[in-house]
């Protein structure tokens, strides 16, 4: 089994907020993210502060090492989706991402900006006149 994320790995992810492979958009405090390790790819190590959730569009496995020391195998379900609600700047989550199966693994990732963000985009919406019937 692989070994857990070293100290010097989790002070680096922190660092790190790029969570997918490609940023799809980012607008009105969300970010929509690809994510597509081919077999044997690793997603380096990075950190989760905004609620966010995960659709896996293809059937297949990965590795994740996590913050606290855990290491987890996972089989994924083409359609699968996991909601993270109270991730936070002072509740985060930290892991890496190696597919381990034999095809592409693909994931769309959506984070939800924190709740100061949200409350900002949506004043600014009410200020310019852009949110109706809210």
């Amino acid at each position: 089994m692989s070994r857990p994320l070293s100290a010097s790995e989790v002070e680096r992810a922190l660092g790190k907020d790029r969570i997918g492979t490609d940023l799809v958009t980012e607008a009105g405090g969300m970010r929509i993210w690809h994510l597509g390790p081919a077999p044997g790819e690793t997603l380096p190590a990075h950190r989760h502060d905004r609620p966010c959730f995960w659709t896996v569009l293809t059937d297949g496995t990965a590795r994740s090492r996590y913050g606290d020391g855990r290491i987890e195998d996972v089989i994924y379900k083409n359609g699968q989706t996991q909601h993270f609600p109270d991730l936070s700047p002072d509740k985060t989550l930290v892991h890496d991402l190696t597919n381990t199966g034999a095809a592409e693994l693909v994931f769309v990732t959506v984070e939800i900006g924190h709740a100061g963000e949200l409350a900002a985009v949506r004043q600014e919406k009410i200020t310019h006149g852009f949110l109706l019937g809210s």
